[in-house]
């Protein structure tokens, strides 16, 4: 099954590269029988693949992972969306209990404590719910393109998910971000307003800053990390062997998040008071 995953993964890829996006969605829809989800995350090359697959009115279904620290905005063009194509995104939220343990285990913001408390809180938020979302399918289509980050310089059309059992399909990869910025603009698309306020790449609010000049896409995502691979787990693309997620990198620890001395000292004069 592994090696025809990856065979017709790379047939198709070889196949959508003389198409354009209309065309590769449906071409997608062609040669794959069986369950086909789109999993958006609203953010701008999500919004131009939704107006695709909303004109084309196919049979992928357009899904979402709503993590409860969303933001905003994200919300708005959530909506803005559903009204402008007439459709309903699918939400997959966290289980409850995974949600209650680690916010009673690590605090409301305990993901910033290390990298393994991070990767947890992206594990119950994205990951599981992504696999409930993806349970059954044949095909995931994302909005993911090379040019977002080094770590995803690599990405093709198509790729054999051998993991999950199905074929990944990326109808942007070529795209650059003048593309997805033209198309967006050329077909009124409803976007996040962040994205005008220096916001490439967009996730939960507490994770997600502002790019500085001259840095890539992704750079203002969990910025207090690692620089080489900072991902949530959803889409990894690292050389066999490697890690895919390091630890925090020296002098890059977030000193803003650390607890104040103030507010131990307010700790101690409540128990005082107690």
């Amino acid at each position: 099954m592994t090696a025809a995953l990856v065979r017709a993964a790379r047939d198709l890829a070889e196949a959508m590269a003389g198409q354009d996006l209309r065309g590769r969605i449906r071409l997608v829809e062609d040669r794959i029988p069986g369950r086909l989800v789109f999993t958006t995350s609203l953010g701008i090359e999500d919004q131009a693949l939704t107006h695709a697959l909303a004109l084309n009115k196919g049979r992928t279904e357009i899904v979402t992972l709503d993590t409860g620290r969303l933001f905003p905005e994200t919300y708005d063009v959530w909506t803005e969306t559903e009204a402008a194509y007439g459709i309903r995104i699918r939400v997959y939220a966290p289980e409850r209990v995974a949600e209650e343990d680690f916010v009673a285990r690590e605090g409301i913001n305990g993901f910033r404590h290390s990298v393994a408390a991070r990767q947890a809180c992206c594990g119950f938020r994205k990951v599981e719910p992504l696999g409930r979302a993806l349970d059954g399918a044949a095909a995931w289509f994302t909005g993911l393109r090379a040019g977002q980050s080094a770590n995803r310089a690599d990405t093709p059309l198509a790729e054999a998910d051998e993991g999950r059992g199905l074929i990944k399909v990326n109808p942007l990869a070529d795209w650059s971000r003048a593309d997805i910025d033209r198309f967006v603009h050329d077909n009124f698309i409803p976007y996040n307003a962040l994205h005008d306020r220096g916001f490439p790449s967009i996730g939960c609010a507490p994770c997600t800053r502002a790019v500085k000049i001259g840095e890539d896409e992704r750079a203002g995502r969990w910025w207090w990390e690692q620089e080489s691979k900072r991902e949530c787990g959803l889409h990894l693309h690292a050389p066999e062997g490697e890690e895919t997620l390091k630890d925090v990198a020296p002098g890059q620890e977030a000193a803003a998040f650390e607890e104040p001395a103030s507010a131990a000292t307010s700790r101690e004069q409540r128990r005082e008071l107690v």
